[in-house]
């Protein structure tokens, strides 16, 4: 069946993107001023045919749980009968990401599984209290989450360094070593591989390979940020960013960002302040589902008569 406006709006409740014309009223789920100006028009997304057609053709069997959906399931983190795989794209990460998820947060809700979709070999969402202990890698993973000792991204590689240097001293007693010259006769070439090697050792455990989000409400971040085996790890906030998204809560800055937006926004300054390079766009696609339901939600609210 084709989905007009009201359908629309009952199938994203159903599906638990939830504004409906009751929740848009409340001052809970009032959207956000950026809401109106969509900043995401500008993406380089592939092509989002394959969404139009499932959104004609109504809700579809998960090929897995035959759990009824529009676009994908949320438990079962695969895209239904009516939105061929292949035809989702596919996004490479220059490192892993772990999403923790509230036990309360409802599945329906969450754009976390947006990121398991589009970067499935670089993304784990766990269910807390089930997560990994991350004591022994703290040097090369951080947190992204907003607070008084949190960074921002730029000042990442430095505060890597603490980390790192300790680990060394602890595991490789290399902060005592003596200079190479003081050690018994390296012929100048041998010298200078190992002193490059000592360098690449270093400059590799100074690199951040795994980012940790959560994903839950405002209200319910706390129980997991006390959690023991998240203290002590890098905390970064993204400080610049606006949300787009159609749920922001109300009290909360429009810094505050869905877990989808936090992923992109932090892949994109990663990419341009520690790899260095231009970005143009390489991880656009993970907004592929984001942005397509934004603007079926500006779309349908405007029909609902609240523009």
């Amino acid at each position: 069946m084709s989905l007009n406006s009201s359908t629309l709006l009952n199938e994203e409740n159903a599906q638990g993107l939830k504004p409906n014309t009751k929740h848009l009223e409340s001052p809970e789920f009032q959207t956000p001023s950026s809401f109106q100006d969509n900043p995401l028009q500008k993406l380089q997304l592939a092509s989002q045919e394959v969404l139009e057609k499932a959104k004609k053709s109504g809700r579809s069997k998960c090929p897995r749980c035959s759990s009824s959906r529009m676009f994908y399931c949320y438990t079962c983190f695969v895209p239904v009968e009516t939105v061929p795989t292949k035809e989702i794209p596919v996004v490479k990460l220059p490192l892993k990401i772990d999403i923790i998820k509230h036990p309360n947060e409802t599945d329906g809700k969450s754009t976390a599984v947006h990121a398991k979709l589009l970067a499935p070999d670089d993304v784990t969402i766990y269910k807390y209290p089930c997560i990994p202990e991350y004591k022994e890698k703290r040097h090369e993973t951080a947190l992204i989450f907003p607070g008084p000792n949190s960074i921002s991204v730029k000042d990442i590689a430095l505060h890597l360094q603490k980390y790192a240097k300790k680990s060394i001293c602890d595991n490789d007693d290399d902060c005592s070593r003596e200079p190479f010259l003081k050690q018994a006769k390296i012929e100048p070439e041998e010298e200078k591989h190992l002193e490059e090697c000592v360098s690449s050792n270093r400059k590799e455990s100074t690199r951040l390979k795994k980012i940790v989000f959560i994903d839950s409400t405002w209200n319910q971040t706390n129980k997991i940020i006390t959690d023991e085996r998240l203290q002590g790890l890098l905390q970064i906030e993204l400080k610049t960013r606006k949300t787009c998204f159609w749920r922001h809560q109300k009290g909360k800055p429009d810094t505050y960002l869905s877990t989808i937006e936090a992923i992109y926004y932090f892949l994109v300054d990663y990419h341009q302040e520690i790899l260095k390079e231009n970005y143009k766009g390489q991880y656009d696609n993970m907004l592929f589902f984001f942005s397509f339901m934004y603007t079926l939600i500006k779309n349908a609210k405007g029909c609902a008569g609240k523009e």
